[in-house]
């Protein structure tokens, strides 16, 4: 082989094995990065689930030990307990297990024997049954509180269990309250990630996954004692644990591991994959991902092409540069020659424009020389950007490394190495270096002032030179700035402290403007959650009146519908302050006839005071005031209503007297009461929430909130609020409204003969759907639909609403709450009901939200309205009324 073709054989060896070498380093390069990379973000994903599932653990923890504290219960454990006692428990842990959404909530004995439950109703229910063997019954019993995953040995469904220890006043364990929480829930979130997500227990078994092939699987094998273990505690029931193969290919420095699942009766996995695990504190339990690398592979194999073309491009660039060579040594026959190529290509590479730049390179460090006098920091680039002289100020003003520093260094090289110690500010460092690349390229002289981390201040002036480069000064001005700084601070001081006290103090308001709005929407949150349970329990209540009753079964009714109606008031009460607290309290102002007003309120409480021993007597009046009638009204309502409850004898009058106002004629609405009195030093307290006094009637003394409303709206109407009182003589109350025009009040109309229908039962036979996300709602409403002859196809959610809903099958009535769940909206759900019907059936908004812009949207579309909790005549009134109107609508 002759030379020149081994030294191509050579060549294209060489080429060919760096090729392969560059591919498989960038390759192996990219595949750690991005592995890594993925394993990070599988990580902060893996943080969160298990984050999810403990805060759906923590929800219901404190449920065992509120019930532990329940004296019926306690009560119950103590003795032998009659079949009446039983299914009062049985209800009482229902309505609880409802009101929480959670799975079942069981109440055990000391012998580990269920007393009672929250699913008695159905066919596996856990009353009777022995769980003496259950680990949380043992470690309640004796530690005072156990935890415990497994399935169900009754209903046969897994669930976590949570108990708490009942004990009595000495201390004595009594027994003990479990709750099973479920957490499928979780395993259908999961369904949203292509990863596979499990969950594994102490044991290494996988008790939750993303996919069912992946459950009750051995991430290690049992040992005999944890055979035995989960054998005596049933944890699992007859569930095959199938041992789960697989094997580890390459451990990660951050936990993670790159395995191989070669189990076959599992779904197939492309290759290797990522599986991360992390702990779940506060559980033995261990969070599992498993997260496809596909990606990785793929990115490694782009860098490792990218690689093999870098590779390439070199390679045939130094073939290319090596070529050139060769030509020019044969070009070059003596020495002459060749200092003279040399020479031409170094005056090739020369800026003949730059005169300042030619001279500093054949003098080397001469204009250097000539700089060193100056106090400032200078340096000189050449039109290429390229160093050509500075003096030593300016090494000591940015401290460069020697190395650094040599005729010929791109001035980039030292704006990186200022960027790697932050002294180029924030943001992209690429950016901030081309920018100051660019001014210099562009000429363009400059003054400005810079200040670096040590507090020194730099005055930087930039001037172009004739034939190209530029010139930067850099002056140390930091003694002036302090000085100037130290004047002005002076001069500010007075400015800066009042500045100082006005931030404070708009902090400081701020602050309370915050906390009020986040009381407002914590109490108009909580009254809303509270009105669900609240409107079953009316549900039901109206259902027991439809049967025959004893006199005390009447009795108790009538006595659990007026506690209900008082928390309903409480209630109504604290929605109203918070809404008023918010901004959301519609006021329409007009001019009001206030006699009507005073005699129907003499109407409506004048019974009420009868039976009380009292008299009631409203003066008339012809006067006409400005005002919103429903609040005015409110505020007497609550006066007369305190007057009557406060009183033990004599009169309550209401009367009117004229008085003058800066603002003009005003009158004076008076309650007049021969009650107790109130101390003057109570006198401006009883205005506030839950504040009231104990001399009103043992069975009836309010909840203290009627005259926090009376204020509230007093400053809502602007309306001055008073009182005067004297102990044991009476009070007075009143309310200070501005005169109206009689002439705009019209003149009352006569009262409508009402034509009764000639259908007397229009809820017979009538198809009606309820949709509402409460479930005890639903039973109870549909109970009470069924009595009054209604037929009810559907009672419950929006999703079994949408399920059910088939062309031309719409009901003649839907029954419908607002919010139906976080994702579903009932107006919302009500138009993809018609679209699926292809009608519209006539509707009735019932809700907890007691919003005005709501009631007026209904009463827009045509819909009817009632706020919860519903009372059943009301709703029967309603349903009447709207079937009736949607027959008018529809007769010729």
């Amino acid at each position: 082989m002759t030379p020149s073709r081994l030294r191509q054989f050579w060549t294209v060896l060489i080429l060919l094995a760096g090729m392969a070498g560059s591919m498989y380093a960038v390759g192996q390069w990219a595949w750690q990065r991005s592995l890594h990379e993925e394993s990070d973000s599988v990580q902060r994903q893996l943080a969160l689930y298990g984050q999810a599932l403990a805060q759906r653990i923590d929800r219901y923890r404190t449920l065992p030990e509120v019930l532990a504290l329940d004296a019926q219960l306690r009560d119950a454990l103590s003795r032998p307990l009659a079949p009446a006692e039983v299914a009062q428990l049985n209800h009482k842990l229902e309505q609880a297990s409802g009101a929480s959404q959670s799975s079942t909530l069981t109440l055990l004995n000391r012998e580990g024997l269920a007393v009672a439950a929250s699913n008695w109703r159905t066919a596996t229910s856990n009353v009777g049954v022995d769980y003496s063997f259950r680990p949380y019954v043992q470690q309640a019993l004796a530690q005072g509180r156990g935890s415990f995953y497994g399935i169900g040995v009754t209903t046969g469904e897994p669930g976590y269990f949570l108990s708490q220890a009942i004990r009595d006043d000495s201390g004595r364990t009594l027994g003990l309250v479990a709750i099973k929480i479920a957490l499928q829930e979780l395993e259908r979130e999961w369904l949203q990630t292509p990863d596979i997500v499990l969950a594994s227990d102490a044991h290494g078994v996988v008790f939750l996954a993303s996919q069912d092939a992946w459950r009750y699987r051995l991430l290690e094998p049992l040992s005999d004692a944890e055979q035995r273990e989960l054998t005596a505690t049933r944890q699992y029931a007859d569930q095959a644990l199938r041992p789960l193969v697989y094997q580890v290919d390459e451990p990660m420095d951050n936990g993670g591991r790159l395995v191989r699942v070669r189990a076959p009766d599992v779904p197939a996995l492309p290759g290797r994959v990522l599986w991360q695990t992390q702990p779940l504190p506060g559980t033995p339990w261990q969070l599992h991902l498993l997260h496809d690398t596909r990606s990785s592979v793929t990115d490694s194999r782009w860098a490792a092409a990218a690689g093999a073309g870098g590779w390439l491009a070199l390679a045939l660039l130094v073939l290319f540069v090596r070529q050139r060579q060769r030509l020019s040594a044969l070009r070059q026959r003596s020495r002459q020659e060749l200092e003279t190529v040399l020479h031409q290509h170094a005056q090739e590479l020369r800026t003949a424009q730059d005169g300042i730049v030619q001279a500093a390179r054949e003098a080397d460090t001469g204009l250097s020389r000539s700089l060193e006098h100056l106090p400032q920091g200078v340096v000189i680039v050449d039109a290429q950007l390229k160093l050509v002289a500075w003096n030593s100020r300016y090494v000591q003003l940015f401290r460069f490394p020697g190395d650094l520093m040599r005729v010929g260094q791109p001035i980039e090289d030292l704006l990186r190495h200022n960027a790697r110690r932050g002294l180029l500010g924030p943001g992209p460092v690429d950016e901030a270096i081309g920018r100051r690349l660019a001014h210099l390229r562009s000429g363009t002289p400059h003054l400005h002032e810079s200040a670096k981390d040590d507090g020194t201040v730099l005055e930087i002036r930039g001037n172009p030179l004739p034939e190209g480069g530029f010139v930067t000064s850099y002056a140390d001005i930091t003694s002036y700035k302090n000085a100037a700084r130290e004047l002005r601070s002076l001069a500010d001081a007075l400015e800066q402290r009042v500045a100082d006290r006005t931030r404070d103090l708009d902090a400081a308001r701020r602050e309370a403007e915050q906390a009020n709005r986040s009381k407002t929407r914590f109490v108009a949150a909580a009254v809303h959650d509270l009105l669900q349970p609240l409107n079953a329990a009316r549900m039901f209540t109206s259902l027991l009146r439809g049967h025959p009753l004893a006199d005390a079964e009447r009795h108790a009714v009538d006595s659990i519908d007026g506690a209900l109606a008082a928390q309903d008031a409480i209630l109504g009460s604290l929605l109203d302050i918070s809404r008023m607290e918010s901004g959301q309290f519609d006021v329409h102002i007009h001019d009001v006839a206030l006699g009507p007003l005073l005699q129907v309120l003499g109407h409506n409480f004048g019974v009420l005071a009868e039976s009380q021993g009292l008299q009631l007597a409203c003066i008339p009046t012809r006067a006409v005031v400005r005002t919103d009638e429903n609040l005015l009204r409110r505020i007497l309502q609550n006066f007369v209503s305190n007057a009557i409850r406060y009183s033990r004898r004599g009169r309550i009058v209401v009367g009117c007297r004229r008085v003058k106002r800066v603002a003009g004629d005003h009158l004076r609405i008076e309650v007049h009461d021969q009650g107790p009195g109130i101390p003057e030093a109570l006198q401006r307290e009883i205005f506030e929430e839950f504040r009231r006094l104990d001399e009103g009637r043992a069975d009836d003394r309010g909840a203290g909130l009627g005259l926090a409303i009376v204020e509230r709206l007093g400053r809502l109407l602007d309306h001055e609020i008073g009182l005067r009182s004297h102990l044991g003589r009476g009070s007075v109350f009143w309310v200070c409204v501005p005169l109206g025009d009689v002439a705009a009040v019209a003149p009352a109309p006569a009262p409508a003969t009402v034509q009764q229908s000639s259908d007397e039962t229009p809820l017979l036979g009538t198809s009606a759907w309820v949709i509402e996300d409460d479930n005890p709602t639903c039973a109870a409403t549909r109970a009470l639909l069924e009595r009054w002859g209604c037929e009810v196809p559907l009672a419950g959610g929006a999703p079994e609403a949408l399920t059910a809903a088939q062309p031309g099958q719409a009901p003649r009535l839907v029954l419908l709450d607002v919010h139906l769940s976080p994702s579903h909206h009932g107006p919302d759900v009500f138009v993809q009901l018609c679209e699926r019907w292809g009608q519209t059936p006539a509707v009735i908004l019932v809700t907890a939200e007691r919003d005005a812009t709501l009631r007026r949207q209904a009463a827009e579309r045509g819909w009817g309205f009632l706020a919860k909790p519903v009372r059943a005549p009301a709703l029967r009134a309603l349903m009447r009324q709207t079937l009736l109107r949607l027959r008018e609508s529809n007769t010729p």
